[in-house]
């Protein structure tokens, strides 16, 4: 018998090889991607990427926002706050955070705009000044714009463009219904005061997350989906707005695909446009952004990121990661895993991403409001 089969403390030499190469795929993904060790080998991400803890005990964090002077701020939605989450040392770990505001309702996303820090709170936009710069609001601040709709899906995501206009998406009041208030399931259109509001584009279920493309100045949305038709069905949508258009919901998804409730109006979704991409049903993705910085290799620049938030009503448990859409001539062309294993393998979940936004220099950073964390994303080449 050939030496390499003869026993060692009761496990053959054989079966040892093949525990330390399982090992190894465990450590070095077969698609390439590397393990980080200081999540105790929980978090995949590509090769020459790491990751590391930048703040904690946060709470419910969501919304996340950089401001003019490069300071990260974090939306606290069950704590009521807006706080910024500073890193005095400069080493990648937040040594100390400052509550910008509290008393807010349920604030859900921030913008910085003009001099002043916009949040969306669930049933309105506030603005407030920083003029001496020291991460905390001077005064009560000012209501933009007020009454907003808060039952069912009552966040509010505020994003400006390259117009200087204010755009918030306000969700459906559920899962597939005629609204009655036609502000529901849309992105209004306001001026930085919150006058002149329009309705920008509508038929979108709950587009939670918006993004301004850093060339094209166009608005995209990512349009949280309906539920209760099946683990694959509707796909989550990638949506380039248009003013005036409208995107299907409640009567159809994607191309024109009908919701069997609406099955006999369907000239309903004759002059409804379909996504410019789709993406697994149920992912919840609730924020995203373009990179355009340069800690990213090159390949990497003008893709977008999205957070998936992952699933609550599939059989099979999906989401709950970092997605790169790759961009080519300004259209998505293929998505892939960028940060993923918050859902372990065995279908429990230790943390929900939410939001992204990046550093001047491009670093990334992550919001988790199941483990109240803050994440960094930077690429060192090992």
């Amino acid at each position: 018998m050939p030496k390499y089969f003869n026993s060692i403390g009761g496990l053959s030499a054989m079966t040892l090889m093949i525990s330390v190469s399982a090992l190894l795929l465990i450590l070095f993904c077969s698609d390439g991607a590397s393990v980080e060790d200081s999540f105790e080998g929980k978090l995949s991400l590509p090769l020459g990427f790491s990751v590391t803890l930048f703040a904690e005990g946060l709470g419910k964090a969501r919304g996340i926002g950089i401001s003019p002077e490069g300071e990260l701020f974090v939306c606290l939605m069950d704590r009521g706050e807006l706080v910024a989450v500073l890193d005095e040392d400069g080493d990648g770990i937040s040594d100390k955070s400052l509550i910008f505001v509290d008393g807010l309702r349920n604030p859900h996303s921030v913008a910085f705009f003009d001099g002043y820090v916009y949040i969306g709170e669930s049933d309105k936009i506030t603005r407030f000044r920083d003029d001496d710069g020291n991460n905390v609001a001077d005064g009560e601040g000012e209501v933009v714009v007020s009454g907003l709709p808060t039952i069912g899906h009552f966040t509010k995501t505020v994003a400006f463009g390259p117009d200087g206009m204010m755009y918030v998406s306000i969700g459906s009041s559920c899962n597939i219904c005629d609204e009655s208030d036609p502000r529901r399931a849309t992105v209004m259109r306001y001026n930085p005061d919150g006058s002149d509001e329009t309705i920008f584009s509508n038929g979108l279920r709950n587009s939670v997350a918006l993004a301004f493309h850093p060339e094209s100045g166009e608005l995209w949305a990512a349009n949280n989906g309906r539920d209760r038709i099946g683990d694959d069905l509707p796909p989550e949508e990638l949506n380039i707005l248009a003013e005036g258009k409208h995107y299907g919901w409640p009567y159809c998804y994607g191309d024109g695909n009908m919701n069997p409730e609406y099955s006999d109006e369907k000239s309903k979704c004759d002059e409804t446009l379909p996504p410019v991409f789709e993406m697994q049903a149920h992912s919840a993705p609730l924020g995203m952004r373009f990179y355009s910085g340069t800690e990213f290799p090159t390949e990497y620049r003008g893709d977008l990121f999205i957070a998936f938030h992952g699933s609550w009503n599939r059989s099979k448990k999906t989401g709950y990661k970092i997605v790169r859409v790759l961009i080519e001539d300004g259209s998505p062309v293929g998505i892939e895993d960028f940060v993923s294993g918050w859902l372990t393998p065995y279908g429990s979940v230790w943390g929900r991403p939410v939001d992204i936004e990046f550093s001047v220099n491009g670093a990334m950073f992550i919001s988790d409001d199941e483990g109240g964390k803050i994440y960094r994303v930077v690429y060192d080449g090992n």
